[in-house]
């Protein structure tokens, strides 16, 4: 017998083990007509997970993404636009920040940050592996919280009416397919030209012409950013309010009262490599190449929920990212480990601790959203979180999602805290030199979902 292949043996103890069990026939008849989800669908999880929580934030409507992966931005920036709301008075529905603004400096940050990359790296083979993970997407929609970090503190925000969506911003694959095309052609002509004896700094001077063309690409697509604006609202009173001639880092400075430096991003990757206590940052990960860039305290998941709780008690909501494909179902809302019995009705073993599923490819950070509740049973004990999406108001309840407990322990990998927050051990910890992860490393994600 060849062990190495399956044989026609083999497929007739299958067949015969498959009869063997227990309604074999009724569980594949269900499956096929109605989906494993459908089908395996924990109803006694469904009612535990209500839509009422002891803590609640009333943030407003939720914003929608579309077919982008911006979640990163519209999370953070959902944060940014309940505390102008709020202290402005606006009204939430007749209030939000600009998106495609941010994305425009995001993309063009981006080019720079691979094709710098790509100068560092120009002595290496092409098929060497750090050279095939630059190649293998310059850009995508997904970012950091440190990545949002880096481009407001330079370049501001703008009410949405100032830069409004385009179609490729809500859309945005085809603007990366041609921006992945370009700035490939670009990383060949810059590797070429230093096979023919051109150094890194004339290979940098000729990145900048490059830089111009992807600005023009940007343009196309997305509209030119504005250099100047009025800022003009009406709060709930119905007092009407103009500010003329704002820059974005004027409005950002003048109107915002989060501040991005004031938060930092703490994770939980429970791996034997990456110990508690200690900062990490990655390879090849970020956008704006002198900005801040990505900085991580890897925590204990109780002090992420510890954390998250004190900001939430506090009035103000919190960024978290997640992978949330992971037991969730976007029509209901929920997002619970116990959603689905798989391996009860499979009648087979799925089973991984959270370190196991970050090491074998299992899971990752997908998506951010914002914690805008919880609800507290006892003392500190929370069963549910409420969640902030950005996928519109036709999922979930209105836009918003319930999360249990246990799901946050098993599916949430980080959550961003204002630095008040923090013990003196934790905030010295955070202020450490970061141990650098390699650009493939699984906390190396970006939520995009």
């Amino acid at each position: 017998m060849n062990r190495k292949v399956i044989e026609v043996s083999n497929l007739a103890e299958f067949a015969e083990d498959f009869k063997k069990r227990d309604s074999s026939q009724l569980i594949a008849n269900a499956v096929i007509k109605n989906g494993i989800d459908n089908t395996a669908l924990n109803n006694e999880a469904v009612k535990k997970m209500h839509y009422d929580f002891s803590e609640e934030i009333d943030v407003g409507k939720v914003t929608n993404q579309k077919k982008s992966g911006r979640c990163w931005m519209f999370a953070a920036l959902n944060n940014i636009r309940y505390s102008i709301s709020k202290d402005l008075n606006i009204k939430d529905h007749d209030f939000e920040l600009s998106q495609s603004y941010t994305m425009f400096w995001d993309k063009l940050e981006k080019a720079n940050f691979f094709l710098e990359n790509i100068i560092e790296t120009v002595e290496l083979d092409i098929d060497s592996r750090k050279v095939m993970w630059l190649l293998n997407e310059p850009t995508n929609d997904g970012g950091q919280w440190d990545m949002f970090t880096a481009l407001i503190e330079k370049y501001g925000i703008v009410p949405k009416y100032v830069m409004p969506e385009s179609y490729h911003s809500s859309n945005s694959s085809g603007l990366n397919k041609i921006l992945n095309m370009k700035l490939r052609y670009q990383a060949k002509t810059l590797r070429n030209d230093f096979k023919f004896g051109a150094d890194k700094e004339s290979l940098r001077e000729e990145k900048e012409d490059m830089l111009a063309e992807i600005y023009a690409v940007l343009a196309y697509f997305l509209g030119e950013p504005p250099q100047k604006f009025d800022f003009e609202y009406r709060d709930k009173e119905g007092n009407f309010t103009r500010d003329s001639g704002l820059t974005p880092v004027e409005f950002y400075q003048k109107y915002s009262k989060v501040k991005m430096t004031d938060y930092v991003s703490l994770i939980n990757a429970p791996t034997k490599d990456k110990p508690f206590e200690k900062t990490y940052t990655v390879e090849f990960l970020g956008n704006v190449k002198e900005g801040q860039q990505i900085h991580y305290l890897n925590l204990p998941i109780e002090k992420l929920k510890k954390y998250t709780q004190m900001q939430l008690k506090d009035g103000e909501p919190v960024w978290f990212g997640c992978d949330v494909g992971q037991y969730s179902d976007r029509n209901l809302g929920i997002m619970d480990s116990e959603l689905y019995k798989y391996q009860e009705l499979l009648e087979t073993e799925i089973s991984f601790t959270k370190g196991e599923r970050l090491q074998y490819a299992e899971s990752i950070l997908t998506h951010a959203m914002v914690f805008t509740g919880v609800n507290i049973t006892d003392g500190e004990t929370a069963n549910r979180w409420k969640v902030q999406n950005s996928w519109g108001d036709k999922v979930g309840e209105e836009g918003f999602f319930v999360m249990s407990d246990k799901w946050f322990e098993e599916f949430n990998y980080e959550v961003v805290i204002n630095k008040k927050y923090l013990s003196e051990a934790d905030l010295a910890a955070y202020q450490k030199e970061a141990i650098i992860l390699k650009p493939w490393d699984p906390m190396g994600s970006l939520a995009q979902n």
